[in-house]
């Protein structure tokens, strides 16, 4: 893994012997040797306009759902980066089995922002477009989705396919026992699945600190045997680095690895939630100078890698691709109401042709 670097702010460093990776401090200033892949600036504009894209996106689906237009929404807002790298650095026959804060990389992934939009507003079909793939859709149970990761990279393992699982959860995720069970297996199996916990210091309403009484998160990877490593989850050059080594090690058999990246959750946990009750005012202060989107721009800026025009084409061209997703959104026409009955099981059992008949003469009749 790369060098080890003492975090400050947010990001502390623990006396635990897991690794902190960081690049470019909250400033946008480098703090060591970039590696080669950065230095022409290529792979971060393209971090860069990912990031705006689903910023933007972001606030457009939380101003849907205050005017009634879609349901309860969890913002990505302040942890973009994790979801921008995964996104490029998985190959298209990898799978992604994300949790419901992942629509960065699902977009990147090839996910249309109008099935996100679709999803959130209450329709199932935002789950199956032709976007995903073979990934998982949003997981919204709490850390279900490690199991499903570890059961699809043993799949891989035993057909001897070189694919990685790439599995995202929140900090409060880890302190649940599917978490705990499928990184044991994953250990002791090794197989190919990469662990993304997104630390954003809030289950909830419950802080980091009240969690886990552990120095990191990473660092249950150590008891199931499985590399940790935490890093700056606000540093896209930081989070390729470490992202783009896990993937590489699990393709190449080596096995399992887990990555703890640390940001903070800008937002309220969903749309449902108002965080003012919970969060000191000074601290989201703090944590807004650290954020990645504003991080990266100014290193763009300093290095000649980006311009005030090329901010204002960029804004333009991001808020129109938008407004067409949530058109495509708006327009879709309803579900047909059929659809409650005909996905449960491969023969629908009598009692629910029943339900459905006696449903279908009750339309009829209004």
């Amino acid at each position: 893994m790369p060098t080890t670097l003492d975090g400050g702010g947010l990001f502390r460093v623990h006396s635990s012997d897991v690794p902190f990776v960081r690049y470019l401090n909250t400033d946008g200033q480098p703090v060591q040797k970039l590696p080669p892949w950065a230095e022409n600036g290529q792979q971060l504009v393209a971090y860069y306009k990912a990031m705006v894209k689903a910023r933007e996106a972001d606030r457009k689906a939380i101003a849907m759902q205050r005017t009634g237009q879609m349901g309860t929404y969890p913002s990505c807002l302040g942890q973009e980066a994790p979801g921008v790298v995964y996104g490029s650095l998985m190959k298209k026959d990898d799978v992604l089995a994300p949790y419901y804060r992942d629509m960065p990389g699902q977009l990147l992934r090839g996910v249309e922002l109008s099935d996100v939009y679709l999803y959130w507003g209450g329709d199932e079909r935002g789950s199956a477009g032709e976007g995903y793939g073979q990934d998982m859709p949003n997981c919204v149970p709490i850390a279900t989705q490690a199991c499903h990761a570890v059961g699809i990279a043993s799949a891989f393992r035993i057909r001897d396919e070189r694919r990685v699982v790439v599995t995202t959860c929140g900090d409060g995720a880890t302190s649940k026992g599917d978490f705990l069970e499928a990184l044991n297996l994953a250990g002791a199996w090794k197989v190919p699945v990469v662990f993304l916990i997104v630390n954003n210091q809030w289950a909830i309403s419950i802080p980091r600190s009240a969690q886990c009484g552990a120095d990191t998160l990473a660092q249950k990877g150590a008891g199931a045997g499985v590399p940790c490593v935490q890093v700056d989850g606000n540093d896209v050059i930081a989070l390729h680095e470490v992202i783009g080594s896990a993937i590489e090690r699990a393709r190449h058999g080596k096995g399992a690895v887990v990555i703890e990246a640390i940001t903070y959750r800008l937002c309220d946990h969903t749309t449902a939630d108002d965080a003012t009750r919970y969060r000191d005012n000074e601290d989201v202060r703090k944590a807004w100078e650290e954020e990645p989107v504003k991080r990266l721009q100014t290193y763009l800026y300093n290095h000649g890698l980006w311009s005030p025009e090329q901010e204002k084409m960029l804004q333009e061209q991001v808020a129109e691709e938008v407004q067409k997703a949530v058109e495509t959104y708006q327009l879709t026409p309803p579900q047909s109401i059929n659809d409650l009955f005909a996905y449960q099981y491969a023969e629908t059992p009598v009692s629910l042709r029943q339900q459905l008949e006696e449903m279908q003469e009750g339309l009829n009749h209004e």
